[in-house]
């Protein structure tokens, strides 16, 4: 099993920003790609952004050129620089990893942006 413990959410004013990160432990071995989702009220759960153990990254299009992926092969940690936050960012932010093909995710922290 994988064990993922978020941390960094909270409270944010339009144009603020705050920083997730994710660490994984346990059976770590063969994780292929880290990342975010999140869930905001009333809407499905959306990727936000994933950066794989190459590299590569993808963002979600309403986060792009606002929030910074990056990650820590060696240490198995995944972070969420979100700058230029919005009210429509609000939402429980997950950790998801991908192992050998199955994702796994954390219990989720909460962001809210509010004025």
């Amino acid at each position: 099993q994988v064990q993922l413990v978020e941390s960094g959410g909270g409270l944010a004013t339009p144009g603020g920003s705050l920083r997730l990160s994710c660490a994984a432990s346990g059976t770590v071995d063969g994780i292929t790609s880290m990342g975010w989702a999140r869930n905001p009220p009333g809407k499905q759960r959306e990727l936000v952004a994933a950066i794989t153990q190459r590299g590569e990254i993808d963002y979600g299009d309403s986060v792009r050129g606002r929030f910074t992926i990056s990650r820590d092969n060696a240490k198995n940690t995944v972070s969420l620089q979100m700058n230029d936050l919005r009210p429509e960012d609000t939402a429980i932010y997950y950790c998801r990893v991908v192992r050998r093909g199955w994702l796994s995710w954390g219990q989720g922290t909460p962001v809210t942006v509010s004025p």
